[in-house]
């Protein structure tokens, strides 16, 4: 079965030369790659013509919408989503689709997700916050079945409507709109960059607040994200940031937190008067 990987691109001048020259090592064959760029102000677009793959560009509209264009130009079978900012085991592609190829599911994802700046003080700091081990994204005991779909039948991702641009959980939406989860693909070893500086935490943070509240299970949104705005309040910050510091001895996990809630609650103010949800 042919594949079609496409990855969304938001101002990765720094990333995406190293994930596109990680996905030409592939043992898998039949591979095409697709690169949408997301209204970038930087060089990424001028890095990805430096590679054989195709390019496609859209205004700044969120990774959820320029994953849905790659897909519907895509010619592959089956459609394999990463982001700019991953490097890959040379069988990454052939592990991840394997089990859709042999029919086994319609869609796949990977626990074996690993963090590729682990020894960053910023990153170290960013899965403390997640309560995770600093060298992977997920828990060793993380389930084999999830909502997020990093391979999928096109077919099944058109029967979907494609993901639902409702942000930074956006990638949730198609487990939702089918009914099914994503099965685990063992062996799929991938790696991702954490936040690497204040202002990567800053940034990214600001873009997890726009979907916070959307991800409690109360219809209400009003409710939801006054719960959200307390969850992240300043005392609260400086609580949960010296207990951090004392676990990795050091105060940096204090700025971390203060930094990283404020941005929560930026994001979550601002929803009120109508900001939108993508990065």
């Amino acid at each position: 079965m042919s594949v079609s990987v496409i990855i969304p691109a938001f101002n990765e001048e720094t990333a995406i030369g190293d994930c596109l020259r990680s996905l030409q090592q592939q043992t898998l064959a039949d591979q095409e790659i697709i690169v949408v760029d997301d209204g970038s102000t930087d060089k990424t677009r001028e890095i990805v013509r430096q590679f054989p793959v195709k390019l496609l560009q859209q205004s700044h509209l969120g990774p959820g919408r320029a994953r849905n264009l790659g897909a519907k130009v895509a010619k592959g079978e089956i459609l394999v989503f990463v982001d700019a900012d991953m490097t890959f085991d040379k069988k990454f592609l052939e592990k991840l689709t394997l089990p859709i190829i042999k029919n086994e599911t319609i869609g796949t994802f990977s626990k074996e997700e690993q963090v590729s700046n682990k020894d960053n003080i910023w990153s170290k700091c960013w899965n403390l916050n997640k309560g995770l081990p600093f060298d992977r994204m997920h828990p060793r005991n993380y389930p084999d079945i999830q909502p997020v779909f990093r391979a999928i039948l096109k077919k099944e991702f058109e029967r979907a409507g494609g993901f639902q641009p409702i942000g930074y959980i956006d990638d949730h939406t198609l487990a939702e709109q089918l009914r099914v989860l994503a099965t685990v693909a063992p062996g799929a070893i991938f790696y991702h960059q954490n936040p690497g500086s204040l202002g990567e935490v800053f940034r990214q943070a600001r873009w997890i607040g726009k979907s916070e509240y959307k991800r409690r299970k109360i219809k209400n949104e009003l409710i939801m994200k006054i719960i959200s705005l307390v969850r992240y309040n300043p005392l609260f910050s400086l609580v949960n940031g010296m207990v951090g510091s004392i676990k990795i001895a050091s105060f940096t996990y204090l700025i971390f937190k203060i930094v990283y809630d404020l941005a929560i609650e930026i994001s979550l103010l601002r929803s009120f008067l109508g900001e939108q949800a993508n990065k």
